[in-house]
């Protein structure tokens, strides 16, 4: 019964750190770029979008579709950064759970 009750302690434990971590991710901002800088776009680790800066020199309008997929690929940037700083939150609570490979926590 003790180790139940150390077990259960544990996992409140967990669940207060990743409650942390969610509330840190909100202010984590990374940022992606495309097309050598010229795009780039801040977002949360969370992923909800701060800030797009394009350079003036692409805001002609035969540029138009060049611009649209540099803010994609910036997005998209910005997004998998995001993803790696979340994966390193999560690997520092979880550190030493036997949690199976490729399961999310959230």
């Amino acid at each position: 019964m003790r180790d139940m009750m150390g077990l259960m302690k544990q996992a409140q434990q967990m669940q207060q750190k990743m409650a942390d971590v969610q509330a840190e991710l909100d202010t984590i901002e990374v940022e992606g770029a495309a097309g050598g800088g010229m795009v780039s776009v801040t977002m949360t680790a969370k992923g909800a979008v701060k800030a797009v800066k394009i350079d003036p020199a692409l805001m002609l309008a035969d540029e138009r579709e060049i611009l649209e997929d540099l803010i994609v690929a910036a997005c998209s940037d910005a997004r998998s950064r995001s993803e790696r700083v979340m994966q390193e939150r999560m690997a520092e609570i979880t550190k030493g759970l036997p949690i199976p490979p490729g399961m999310k926590l959230f």
